[in-house]
């Protein structure tokens, strides 16, 4: 048992998802955020995996927000035994509410599916991480509190939250370690939102501590001006390039707050006359959910008002069940639809993608960020064939990308965001971003702090966190993920290219001789292979 504080990264270590990091003291043990791990599939494995550290010896969960590569795990640790409270916001607890509830109802209906095609090839059948009764048991182990209030983690750590500015009910955590001469303070930021975003208040977050664990996402991107006026515009623009007779402008969206920021901008840019007044659809149940959520809260939010009158325009439908939801094909005329996932992994979206991406009157526009392996990447970096539920689809629609709705802070908000937390006395941990956003943000940090105060763990690396500085002890734990293997593509990814590119192959020969050459070739080289 050290008498020095150790941090453990467990997730969200050189890549995006799966946010995890577990606080050690003597015999106490702190958990901030849990969450699931999106993109390749190598990475969305370790949800399956048992977690790795004892479930049964953690004290406390606090969590920063409610999306799910920060809270998705949550019912699988209370299904492994945990039944210790979870702190968050009241605005966090709301979502997960709903979050948790269908995260589990898309594992156990992907589930379902899958296991109906491995009954028909005689594999085995699997089972869901966690089921809707999971969920449900999590649900009740949530303690709603107030922001810049101390709390009493355990008997010698004690936290408060304060705005991260990143989505409803989203938190940063200053954390006291009551150690000998004098506590040792540590500054998690959580996912840090950008200036000027439109439902959202500035971070904010005192100043004057030993360690800071900052997010990564954007810190390699310098985001265009991020004002209401620009980001409309910017809106505006995707609107009008996509407005095709009989066409649709899909958007890939997360649930949470990206939908109803762009539904409020949407309803705006209409009610002034500065795009056609077309349908506009949000075919997300959970969206619609969380869209009522947000009403609900809507004075503890910038603008609130322009998301009430949204919510309530003529021109705006919600969907809520599979009837309704396949209705949407049968419109005709330009309108626009919302669906999740964010990232193109599940969710609505995939019929709608599925439905749109062969043809060339549809747009696609990305809004949020991509994690490496998903099909939103995929799009996102020009593929002109993808595979949806086991169906090969030519892309001729627009694939358009629109950053300037991120939740995220870029480089520059980043690096202000760590310097008014200074004086750092002993590091700064860079988490939640892939190697690219962790080296710019390294580049930039070296500003203000010295290189070796600048630390990027990976996947279950842990380190002691002396007076003086990080001493890295995770080389006695066995690791669940190469380093290299996380926020990548991975051998998936690069199988099913390698299969639509065989198939472009042969469907462009000239002849069946020449196909014959291109599949002998092939058994040549899988033989020298061997």
């Amino acid at each position: 048992m050290s008498d020095e504080p150790i941090i453990r990264f467990h997730g969200a270590a050189g890549a995006v998802t799966g946010s995890c990091h577990l606080l050690e003291w003597r015999d106490q043990r702190v958990l901030i955020d849990c969450g699931m791990f999106q993109g390749s599939k190598t990475e969305k494995e370790l949800n399956y995996r048992p977690f790795p550290f004892q479930t049964s010896q953690i004290d406390a969960v606090i969590l920063t927000h409610a999306h799910i590569d920060h809270s998705g795990l949550l019912p699988k640790l209370s299904k492994a035994g945990y039944e210790g409270p979870i702190y968050a916001t009241q605005p966090t607890a709301d979502l997960c509410s709903i979050m948790l509830p269908d995260s589990a109802h898309i594992q156990e209906s992907e589930v379902e599916h899958l296991n109906r095609r491995n009954e028909r090839r005689g594999r085995d059948s699997v089972e869901p991480i966690y089921t809707a009764e999971d969920a449900a048991v999590a649900l009740t182990l949530f303690r709603p509190i107030d922001l810049e209030v101390w709390q009493q983690a355990t008997q010698s750590i004690r936290f408060r939250l304060w705005n991260a500015g990143h989505l409803l009910g989203s938190a940063s955590v200053e954390i006291e370690i009551a150690t000998p001469d004098r506590p040792l303070r540590l500054l998690f930021s959580g996912d840090i939102g950008p200036s000027h975003k439109l439902l959202q208040f500035d971070p904010k977050a005192p100043a004057d501590f030993d360690y800071v664990i900052c997010e990564s996402t954007y810190g390699d991107r310098e985001r265009l001006e991020t004002s209401d006026t620009a980001r409309r515009a910017a809106l505006m623009a995707e609107v009008r390039a996509a407005n095709h007779h009989d066409g649709a402008l899909i958007i890939p969206s997360f649930a949470v707050e990206r939908t109803q920021e762009l539904l409020a901008d949407l309803v705006y840019l209409m009610d002034t006359k500065a795009v056609d007044t077309c349908p506009i659809i949000i075919d997300s149940p959970l969206a619609t959910r969380a869209s009522e959520i947000f009403g609900r809260h809507a004075r503890r939010m910038q603008n609130g008002q322009l998301l009430s009158k949204a919510l309530h325009a003529k021109n705006v439908r919600f969907t809520q069940t599979v009837e309704q939801s396949k209705a949407v094909d049968f419109i005709r005329g330009f309108h626009i639809v919302i669906a999740a996932s964010g990232m193109c992994e599940a969710g609505r979206i995939r019929h709608r993608l599925k439905n749109w991406l062969w043809r060339d009157n549809g747009t696609v526009l990305l809004v949020g960020y991509q994690a490496a392996g998903t099909l939103g990447r995929i799009l996102e970096d020009g593929a002109t064939t993808v595979r949806i539920q086991g169906d090969e689809i030519t892309v001729r629609a627009r694939i358009r990308k629109l950053e300037i709705y991120s939740g995220h802070a870029d480089g520059t908000e980043l690096l202000a965001w760590v310097k008014a937390r200074q004086p750092i006395r002993s590091g700064v941990f860079l988490v939640h971003g892939e190697e690219a956003a962790l080296s710019g943000l390294t580049q930039r940090l070296t500003s203000i702090l010295a290189d070796d105060r600048i630390i990027t763990p990976h996947l279950d690396s842990a380190f002691k966190l002396t007076r003086d500085a990080a001493i890295d002890v995770s080389e006695a734990r066995a690791l669940r993920l190469e380093p290299l293997k996380a926020g990548h593509h991975d051998w998936h990814n690069t199988f099913q290219s390698f299969i639509l590119e065989l198939q472009a192959e042969l469907q462009n020969a000239a002849s069946d001789k020449e196909r014959g050459v291109v599949l002998r070739k092939l058994k040549r080289a899988l033989a020298g292979a061997d």
